[in-house]
């Protein structure tokens, strides 16, 4: 699988010039929306069929810090799935040197955008789930 990766933009930076910590989610969402996308399932594809996919867990262990103009690369697995809920793993590294800077990992169910009621993808979109279910590290 490839490996998502950009460079850090300024607004990400906090006052001591380092990647400010709540930005790091914000680069899992990009990494899990790239992991789909190249999947095969992009997220538009999911909405598009009424589903929805709230985060419901979230988690960030800080190794190192980004700055300004370097480089991250995310490693991003997708660890369980069940049809109800899935959960993923993330490494961000700095490119250039490879250092891990972040490890974390993101849970998610589905539910339908009308009534916000927890839903079975399988039975919804049985082609996405098979993907999904094919793709689990």
């Amino acid at each position: 699988m490839e490996r998502y990766s950009r460079q850090i933009f300024y607004y990400e930076t906090d006052k001591m010039a380092i990647v400010h910590n709540a930005n790091y989610l914000r680069i899992f969402e990009e990494a899990r929306l790239f992991f789909m996308e190249q999947i095969g399932i992009p997220y538009t594809k999911i909405e598009d069929a009424g589903i929805l996919i709230p985060q419901v867990e979230a988690y960030v262990r800080y190794h190192q810090t980004l700055k300004y103009g370097d480089e991250l690369c995310v490693d991003v697995k997708l660890t369980e799935f069940n049809g109800a809920r899935m959960s993923y793993a993330y490494e961000i590294h700095r490119g250039g040197d490879d250092l891990l800077i972040a490890e974390g990992h993101t849970s998610h169910c589905f539910i339908d955008e009308t009534s916000r009621i927890p839903l079975n993808l399988r039975k919804r979109m049985p082609e996405a789930y098979e993907i999904l279910k094919a793709n689990i590290e």
